[in-house]
């Protein structure tokens, strides 16, 4: 029995509207968060700064680069964070007030001020571990 052209497309749009309702929910949270000190990522960090002073983040607090704060993909905002730089051992404590990278391979943003911290301004980006610090309240 063939289906009509118009109910295929109704069914491909309707799964296809499923599908990516699912990947639009809200972010996951990473597992064992919630005690801080067992969870940990690896991976590249960046960093922004004066171009983005002011404009609002996710959390609806203004950007400041002076700040130590940090954007990570799925942690909860006022979630504090070490971000320690594998090459070099410098590291620095954050709070997550902002969403991204949206850069493929990147865990996370950094302000200016952190990345001065770790050294890591001519490099642009660096390998890190992150671990949380204290869980956001």
């Amino acid at each position: 029995m063939m289906q009509s052209p118009r109910r295929f497309l109704w069914l491909f749009i309707v799964g296809f509207l499923l599908a990516a309702s699912g990947c639009a929910t809200t972010s996951r949270t990473p597992a064992g968060f919630e005690t801080g000190g067992d969870w940990y990522e690896t991976g590249i960090a960046s960093w922004y700064g004066e171009r983005f002073q002011g404009r609002r983040t996710a959390s609806g607090e203004p950007f400041n680069y002076h700040k130590l704060t940090a954007a990570h993909r799925s942690l909860p905002f006022g979630t504090y964070v070490e971000v320690q730089r594998v090459d070099n051992g410098r590291s620095v404590v954050v709070r997550i007030n902002d969403r991204g990278p949206f850069v493929r391979g990147r865990i996370i943003d950094v302000s200016k001020a952190a990345a001065e911290r770790l050294d890591m301004l001519r490099a642009g980006v660096v390998e890190v571990r992150i671990r949380i610090v204290r869980p956001a309240h």
